[in-house]
């Protein structure tokens, strides 16, 4: 199925090229805004998050438009990690999620992810869907003034993922006597990855935790993991943690400093999994 604008992870490019600037993101929002309220004939709820890229602060506000034009209701959650964005659509029971991101790019890239009700990344056929309307006549999907959607921030997105991510551990688990480096990469994951640590009990030495809107990913984080390696062997750390832009990537390393492989990661995760009881 070949599309026009979603790549293989939402879609993504340079900010004020042909896809990602004001206008294209008014079009995508009152396009997503349209198909879903086509579903039911009826207002429908949407949330946003971002990451910290400087472009954010003119991409959002188009799409917020776009939306609200279509008559949908949205939430802004302002900076949080792309896992914190699908978990809270699921539970806030919204209709779609979108993450104003560019993962691991540079800050002058920008882009989309998109999620479904159930926190699941939106299927190749509804993003073709959307795809087919936003280039139609925007006239044709406007909402009556007194049918447009309303608009509300929240400051809190950050504690409720912490809070979902905590109800994932037994209430007597705890870090206290580990030693952590994090470097999140001064990115969407610089104010929870730090604190949902250190609740856990965690000494924990944050790094990329202050973004600037061109700093993000810049000689930081999961893509440039010498930072972490060199602060686990200066404050002898028992682990090292390195996140990317968005926060849904993620490096370690150990003790020694060592890069621990991926796969590596993977397989304890599904060790882990098959002993658990669901």
């Amino acid at each position: 199925m070949k599309k026009k604008y979603f790549g293989t992870d939402g879609i993504r490019g340079k900010v004020n090229s042909n896809k990602i600037n004001g206008e294209k993101f008014f079009r995508f929002g009152l396009a997503a805004g349209t198909y879903f309220k086509n579903l039911r004939k009826k207002k429908q709820v949407a949330i946003i998050a971002k990451d910290t890229r400087l472009s954010g602060y003119t991409l959002e506000p188009a799409l917020v438009s776009g939306l609200a034009s279509a008559g949908m209701h949205i939430f802004t959650l302002g900076p949080l990690p792309t896992n914190g964005l699908a978990m809270l659509t699921k539970k806030m029971k919204a209709n779609l999620g979108i993450m104003i991101t560019a993962s691991h790019n540079s800050f002058y890239d920008n882009g989309l992810k998109l999620f479904g009700p159930d926190g699941l990344k939106l299927s190749d056929k509804i993003e073709k869907k959307i795809e087919n309307l936003i280039d139609t006549n925007i006239v044709n999907h406007l909402s009556r003034p007194k049918l447009l959607g309303r608009v509300k921030r929240l400051e809190n997105g950050n504690d409720e993922y912490i809070k979902i991510l905590k109800n994932n551990f037994p209430s007597s688990f705890s870090l206290k006597g580990m030693k952590l480096v994090v470097d999140c990469a001064n990115g969407a994951g610089y104010k929870s990855a730090p604190k949902i640590l250190s609740e856990l009990g965690a000494e924990v030495i944050s790094i990329g935790i202050k973004p600037n809107g061109l700093n993000i990913n810049h000689k930081c984080g999961s893509t440039f993991p010498q930072v972490l390696k060199r602060n686990v062997k200066k404050f002898k750390a028992d682990l090292g943690i390195a996140l990317d832009g968005d926060a849904d990537r993620v490096m370690m390393c150990d003790e020694k400093s060592k890069i621990i492989d991926g796969d590596q990661i993977i397989a304890m995760i599904a060790k882990r999994w098959k002993r658990k009881k669901f």
